[in-house]
């Protein structure tokens, strides 16, 4: 069925990458949940603190503050849907994003997130665990923010960072911008699937054990970095925006699946798109 659908979106992106000669390297959108139907799938999430309010999402956070606890950013939710959490800076613009997981939500089998990943990258804050990336400079969001020229000339962001410690000034991480950087770094290389990029996971190898997979994956079309997701080892049922894929096509993602991938049941996934169109990423 992948790869019927695969097929599909090539066709599609292949007139459209022709059209309209796209730039993966300029970030112009804001997407998540990959998905076969269209319709329900690659939704576009506000990138304004504005354009969030007139869609009816809400703040976390009581107060004014632009940083909450351990995190950067006003942070905006929709419906109480932890699945996707925004955050915006200082001047109402986007900034980052952020999934949670309630510490005590049933059924965790696996007991998640393992030992090795609280607090890199999944941070307490109350009752929760949440997972961040910052599309700018950290040191920015909470200072001077961006312009509203800066916003319109950068679009969602000038880089991709992933908060791998409780001090996001200090243990924001940055993400490999291009796939020959990503090649010389110890994210592993793994499949190209259309739609989605081709795939990079962090440190990945098939004797590795599940307690070390690190919940985030890269994703890279024309050689740059235009779009990510998170992979939590547990199946999340409380958000409409994630995703559950089979473990029949771990391997349409990694060139070589860990062999404790088969003991962890269901997996929770989520695409995040930093460009308009997913039909275009054929990698």
């Amino acid at each position: 069925m992948l790869g019927k659908i695969a097929l599909l979106v090539l066709s599609c992106a292949a007139c459209q990458a022709f059209i309209l000669g796209r730039n993966q390297s300029h970030w112009d959108g804001l997407k998540v949940t990959w998905g076969i139907n269209p319709f329900s799938s690659f939704q576009g999430v506000p990138r304004t603190k504005a354009e969030a309010t007139s869609d009816g999402w809400v703040k976390m956070d009581t107060g004014t503050a632009c940083q909450n606890g351990p995190f950067l950013g006003e942070r905006f939710w929709k419906d109480s849907d932890l699945g996707v959490i925004l955050l915006y800076d200082v001047n109402g613009y986007i900034a980052g994003i952020q999934a949670g997981i309630e510490k005590n939500y049933s059924p965790n089998p696996n007991h998640y997130p393992f030992p090795p990943l609280v607090s890199h990258p999944m941070v307490a804050n109350g009752a929760r665990f949440f997972i961040t990336a910052y599309f700018v400079p950290t040191d920015k969001i909470c200072s001077t923010g961006r312009t509203e020229t800066e916003f319109r000339t950068q679009g969602t962001g000038t880089g991709l960072w992933i908060q791998n410690g409780t001090n996001p000034l200090t243990d924001s991480e940055a993400i490999p911008m291009t796939i020959e950087a990503a090649r010389a770094s110890r994210w592993t290389e793994g499949k190209c699937f259309i739609s989605m990029g081709d795939h990079f996971w962090y440190n990945l190898h098939k004797d590795m054990s599940c307690d070390n997979l690190y919940p985030m994956f890269l994703l890279y079309n024309d050689n740059v970095l235009n779009g990510f997701g998170w992979a939590f080892a547990m199946n999340i049922q409380s958000s409409k925006r994630l995703e559950h894929p089979g473990q029949s096509v771990y391997g349409s993602f990694m060139k070589e699946v860990p062999t404790c991938l088969s003991s962890l049941g269901t997996l929770t996934t989520l695409h995040i798109y930093l460009t308009s169109s997913a039909y275009g990423d054929t990698c």
